[in-house]
C-alpha cells in the first residue's frame, strides 16, 4: 500500500502539470478582454499601460511559470505565514486579482469558513441521511419504506436547486418568517446566541444542497447493498449462526461501501469548490460566488487559481478513495 501510494503522489505531479496547462490555454483562448470594463473616456495609451501592469504584455509561457511558481511556491509560504505568524513570504510576488487588486488566496481564505459553513454541512448532513435510508431500502426491498425512499429520492435528484432554493425561501422565510431571508455572510461566532443565529440562517440552504447528496448517495448505498446481500459468503455467513446484525452490519456493508467511497471522496472537492447556484440563491458570499464574479470580470488569475485548486482537490481525493479500497477490502492489494 505504501508503494502503491508514493507511486501515486509521484504520478500525480505531471498529472496537474498537464492539467495547470490545459486551463490556461483554455482561459487564454476564452473570449473576453480584461480592460473591458474599462470606460471608454480612457485614452489607448493608458489601457495599453495598464495591460502591461497585469502582465498581458509578456509572452503566454513566462505568464504560465509565473503562475505556477506563485502557485506552488509562493502562495504555501504565505498559507505558513498565516499558520505560524512568521515571515517567510515578505516581499514576495503573489497571485494578484485583476478585479480586486488584492491576492486571490487572500480573497480565498477569507471566503472559505462561509463555504465550509454551508457546503461542508450539507454534505455530512446527506452522508449521514443516506447511509441509513440506503442500507435499510436495501435490507426491506419493495417495502413500503422502499418505495417510499425511492419516490422522494428521484424527486431530490431531479429536481434542479435553483428552484428548490426560491421555494423554501417563499415557504420558510417570507410565508412563515422562521429563517432569515438573507444570509449574514458578515456574522461571527462568539458566543451561543451567535451560534444559534448561523445555525437558523444556515438551515434552508443546507436543506437544499444536503436533498441532493441524500438522495444520489443513498441510491448508490442502496444498490451496492442489494449487490451484496445475494452473495455467497452472506449466505455462508448465516450458515454458521452470525446474527443477521452482524452480517449485514459488518459483513455486508463492509464491502458495500467500497464503491460508495467513491461518490463520497468524489464529492469532497466540490464542498471547497462552493455550491455556485445555491449561494447565489442564498447570497452566500462564498467560494462559488468568487468563481462567478471572477468569470463576469474577466479576472483570469482567480478563475485560473480556482479551477486549478479544484483539480487539485479531485486529484487529491481520488488518491484517498484508492487507498481507502485496500483498508475497507483486505482482497485489494496493489503492491
Amino acid at each position: 500500500m505504501l508503494t502503491f501510494t508514493i507511486r501515486r503522489l509521484i504520478l500525480a505531479i505531471p498529472t496537474l502539470l498537464f492539467i495547470s496547462l490545459v486551463i490556461f490555454l483554455l482561459l487564454e483562448l476564452a473570449p473576453g478582454d480584461p480592460m473591458a470594463q474599462v470606460p471608454l473616456t480612457v485614452p489607448p495609451e493608458v489601457k495599453e499601460k495598464m495591460r502591461l501592469a497585469l502582465g498581458l504584455g509578456e509572452p503566454g509561457y513566462i505568464r504560465f511559470y509565473k503562475w505556477l511558481v506563485q502557485f506552488f511556491w509562493v502562495e504555501p509560504q504565505v498559507l505558513f505565514d498565516h499558520m505560524f505568524g512568521t515571515t517567510f513570504s515578505e516581499g514576495k510576488l503573489r497571485i494578484i486579482s485583476w478585479q480586486t487588486r488584492s491576492p486571490v488566496m487572500d480573497v480565498v481564505v477569507e471566503r472559505l469558513p462561509q463555504t465550509l459553513w454551508v457546503v461542508g454541512m450539507s454534505y455530512i448532513v446527506g452522508i449521514l441521511i443516506a447511509l441509513p435510508i440506503g442500507i435499510y431500502s436495501a435490507y426491506k426491498q419493495y417495502s413500503i419504506f422502499d418505495q417510499a425512499g425511492t419516490f422522494i429520492t428521484m424527486i431530490g435528484y431531479s429536481i434542479p436547486p435553483f428552484f428548490t432554493g426560491p421555494l423554501i425561501i417563499v415557504i420558510f422565510s417570507v410565508n412563515l418568517g422562521w429563517f432569515p431571508f438573507i444570509y449574514d455572510t458578515t456574522h461571527e461566532v462568539v458566543d451561543w446566541e451567535s451560534f444559534v443565529k448561523q445555525l437558523r440562517q444556515m438551515i434552508m440552504p443546507v436543506m437544499v444542497l444536503a436533498l441532493q447528496t441524500t438522495a444520489q448517495i443513498s441510491r448508490y448505498m442502496r444498490a451496492s447493498m442489494l449487490d451484496n446481500l445475494n452473495q455467497d459468503y452472506v449466505r455462508t455467513a448465516r450458515a454458521k449462526g452470525l446474527s443477521e446484525r452482524v452480517v449485514v452490519m459488518v459483513h455486508v456493508l463492509r464491502n458495500s461501501m467500497i464503491p460508495v467511497v467513491t461518490v463520497i471522496a468524489l464529492g469532497l472537492p466540490a464542498i471547497f469548490g462552493g455550491a455556485i447556484i445555491t449561494e447565489q440563491v442564498f447570497s452566500v458570499n462564498g467560494i462559488g460566488a468568487q468563481l462567478i464574479g471572477a468569470i463576469q470580470a474577466n479576472d483570469l488569475p482567480t478563475v485560473q487559481t480556482l479551477t486549478f485548486m479544484f483539480a487539485f482537490l479531485i486529484v487529491f481525493f481520488n488518491l484517498i478513495a484508492d487507498v481507502l479500497y485496500g483498508i475497507l477490502d483486505p482482497r485489494i492489494r496493489y503492491d
